[in-house]
């Protein structure tokens, strides 16, 4: 195989493995794992660096009952504004309001991007979840536009998720409640602290 054709699989193996992990954060942050996903979760296999010492963290952590679980998520998330710790919208964390301007910037884009609202806990679209699998969607090609290239990922993330995600992944890795979560958030801050460096370096 050529230079370059080494290069171009190991671009597709890069890209591959950041659209899977905002795939699992946005799963594992829209509704509480179910048996088959806390099995595979326990699988996930990491090595020395942050991130892959975050993902040993996660595997760890899979090991908990569903019961336990389910009454984690309900009391660090439930329903929007009744009593949950974490409010995970970026309407709440930039403005302290829900349904603000950030809401209303975010539609805009997605009409752009072509991006439906498909998000699968009915929640507003600037729910960290629903902003995590759009950047899956945006890697992979999913919207209208197909698959975006670099600066248009760049302006995504820099305009919806950097100026917020950050304090919400560390909210919610000192939440009272949180026990399972808090590997979710660490995953979550050292993933999108690894995403802000890499579109950096490439502007």
């Amino acid at each position: 195989m050529s230079a370059n054709g080494d290069h171009r699989d190991a671009v597709a193996e890069i890209e591959a493995r950041r659209a899977a992990l905002y795939a699992l954060l946005g799963r594992l942050l829209a509704l509480p794992p179910d048996p088959e996903c806390l099995d595979k979760l326990q699988q996930l296999q990491g090595d020395d660096t942050p991130l892959g010492m975050a993902l040993s963290d996660l595997a760890l952590a899979a090991n908990i009952e569903m019961n336990t679980l389910e009454d984690e998520y309900t009391k660090l998330f439930y329903g929007m504004g009744q009593g949950g710790e974490i409010l995970p919208y970026a309407s709440y964390y930039l403005t302290g309001s829900l349904h603000d301007h950030p809401l209303a910037e975010l539609r805009r884009d997605m009409d752009r991007l072509g991006i439906a609202c498909g998000n699968v806990n009915d929640e507003p679209e600037d729910h960290i979840a629903a902003l995590l699998e759009m950047m899956h969607g945006l890697i992979v090609g999913n919207f209208g536009i197909g698959v975006t290239d670099l600066s248009e990922q760049t302006r995504f993330f820099e305009a919806h998720l950097a100026t917020w995600a950050g304090d919400l992944f560390m909210d919610l890795e000192a939440a009272e409640s949180a026990v399972f979560f808090v590997a979710v958030a660490r995953l979550g801050r050292i993933f999108l602290e690894v995403e802000g460096s890499a579109f950096r370096m490439a502007a």
